[in-house]
C-alpha cells in the first residue's frame, strides 16, 4: 500500500508541471483574446465593443461617414443603456415583472414560430391542381367581384414618323395568322407592343401605358371590340380592345388564379400547422413528457 501511494504521488508530481503549463497557456490565451476586444464606450459594467459596430459599417462608406455613423451609434446605444438603467430603478416592481414576462413570451413566440415555419416549409406540398382551383373558384366566385375595370387588348406604340401606319392598323384589326406573322416581322420598328389578347389587364395599367388615355376619357375608348388611335408628342398608340369587364363583375379565373393559389396554400399551411401541434402534444403525452393535473 505504501508503494502504491508513493507511485501515485510521483505521478502527480510528474504531471503537475505539465498541467500547470497547459493551464497557464490556456489562461494566457483566454486573457489575451479578451484583451483584444477593443471597447468603444462603457455604461456602468456594460461595454460596447468595436466589433459590435464593425459589422454594421458599409464598405462603401467614406472615413467621415463611418466616423459619423459610429458616433451616432454610440450615442444611441448610450441613451438606451441609461434609459434602461433608470427604468429598472424607477419603475414599480410589478410593472418590471410584467415587462419581463412580455419579453419572455415574445422570445418564446419567435423561437416556436420560426421552428414551426421551418417544419411547414420542409413538408408543405406547394402543388395546387387545376381541379382544386376550379372547385374553389366556383364555390367562392361571388367573393371575387372586380374593384376595377379589366380589359383584353392588342396594342402597338409607333414612332411619330412611322411610314406604314395604315397597313399596321389593318393588320392589328384583322389579326389573322398572316397578319400576326407580318407584325412580328416588323416588331423591332415598334416602340412597344402587346399581342396577347387573352390576358386580362387592369384599366389603370392600360392608362399608364397610353398617356393620352385618361380616367376621364377611358369610357370612350375602352369598349368591347373598340379600335382606337391616340397620339402625343412621343408616339402613336394603336389598340384593339377584344373584351372588357366592369367593376362588380365576377373576375375571371385566369385573372385571380394567383390569388386563389395563394389562399389555398395558406389554408394548407394552417391545416398542417394545427396537425403539427396535435402530433407534438400526442408524442409528448406518449413519452410521459406532458401531463395535465386534474383539479378537484
Amino acid at each position: 500500500m505504501q508503494f502504491l501511494k508513493r507511485d501515485i504521488n510521483m505521478s502527480v508530481l510528474f504531471f503537475l508541471p505539465i498541467f500547470l503549463m497547459v493551464f497557464l497557456v490556456s489562461c494566457d490565451s483566454f486573457f489575451r483574446k479578451a484583451a483584444e476586444r477593443e471597447p468603444l464606450a462603457r455604461i456602468g459594467d456594460t461595454y460596447l465593443y468595436k466589433e459590435d459596430v464593425q459589422l454594421l459599417l458599409n464598405s462603401n462608406m467614406s472615413k467621415a461617414d463611418s466616423a459619423s455613423f459610429v458616433t451616432n451609434y454610440i450615442n444611441t446605444w448610450a441613451v438606451k443603456q441609461l434609459m434602461m438603467s433608470k427604468a429598472k430603478i424607477n419603475l414599480p416592481e410589478d410593472k418590471l415583472a410584467a415587462f419581463d414576462q412580455l419579453v419572455n413570451d415574445y422570445r418564446n413566440d419567435l423561437y416556436t414560430r420560426a421552428y414551426k415555419e421551418a417544419l411547414v416549409q420542409l413538408s408543405q406540398d406547394t402543388v395546387i391542381s387545376t381541379s382544386e382551383l376550379n372547385s374553389f373558384y366556383e364555390r367562392e366566385k361571388e367573393n371575387f367581384k372586380l374593384k376595377e375595370k379589366i380589359v383584353t387588348l392588342r396594342f402597338i406604340k409607333l414612332p411619330l414618323q412611322f411610314m406604314n401606319k395604315g397597313e399596321v392598323i389593318q393588320k392589328l384589326k384583322d389579326f389573322k395568322e398572316n397578319d400576326v406573322v407580318y407584325l412580328d416581322s416588323i416588331g423591332v420598328q415598334f416602340l412597344k407592343l402587346h399581342f396577347n389578347d387573352s390576358i386580362w389587364i387592369p384599366s389603370s395599367r392600360v392608362i399608364d401605358e397610353i398617356p393620352p388615355l385618361t380616367y376621364e376619357n377611358e369610357g370612350r375608348y375602352l369598349k368591347k371590340s373598340q379600335f382606337f388611335e391616340l397620339q402625343d408628342s412621343i408616339g402613336v398608340y394603336l389598340a384593339k380592345v377584344t373584351d372588357i369587364l366592369e367593376v362588380n363583375d365576377i373576375a375571371p379565373l385566369q385573372y385571380i388564379e394567383p390569388t386563389i393559389r395563394q389562399v389555398l396554400l395558406n389554408r394548407r399551411k394552417l391545416q398542417y400547422g394545427r396537425k403539427l401541434e396535435t402530433e407534438i402534444i400526442d408524442e409528448a403525452i406518449k413519452k410521459n413528457e406532458f401531463e395535465v393535473y386534474e383539479k378537484d
